[in-house]
């Protein structure tokens, strides 16, 4: 698994091979082939993220309306702070944005654990948009400071980026 999760961070899921990840992991490509099948099975099992989406979208929608926006951020940006949740999230966003398979088996993972719920919760005319909307932000700040590593966002304190990025959340959920 982390041969495999390092293959997927470091060169997205075009490029990595079920027999490039056996040759990292030092056993036979026919093992690898045998317990997981395809590069596609090898990489849900390999990115399996550091929470389960059906927790993150509980805790984000455990509270009250008005700290919706922080506690999306606080969440969403926490998940990647870690080595590990920063090392499977990388190899997710990379891996989308190389594959339409991968992008639409994420996409479609994501709107029904996280995004779905969040809307019922929100309800309205444009409800799906705005949870679009903060998806498309959230997504971006972690682009910027964990792939890009843009300074300062890569550099600022998570407190800093909780308390500038929050309010913004906060004005998609209330409309």
């Amino acid at each position: 698994m982390s041969a495999a999760r390092e293959s997927f961070a470091d060169k997205g899921f075009a490029a990595t091979s079920l027999r490039a990840v056996a040759r990292q992991a030092g056993v036979d490509a026919a093992l690898v082939h045998h317990y997981f099948g395809s590069k596609d099975e090898l990489f849900i099992e390999a990115m399996a993220l550091p929470l389960d989406p059906r927790q993150v979208a509980a805790g984000i929608l455990d509270g009250p309306r008005a700290e919706l926006g922080r506690r999306i951020v606080t969440i969403f940006l926490g998940v990647w702070e870690s080595d590990d949740g920063r090392q499977r999230m990388t190899a997710m966003l990379r891996s989308v944005v190389t594959s339409d398979e991968v992008a639409r088996l994420m996409r479609e993972g994501i709107t029904r654990m996280i995004l779905e719920p969040v809307s019922q919760f929100l309800d309205g005319p444009d409800t799906k948009l705005r949870v679009g909307l903060i998806a498309g932000h959230v997504i971006g700040v972690a682009l910027t400071r964990y792939v890009i590593e843009l300074e300062p966002v890569a550099g600022a304190d998570l407190a800093t980026l909780v308390e500038r990025i929050a309010p913004a959340i906060q004005q998609y959920v209330d409309g």
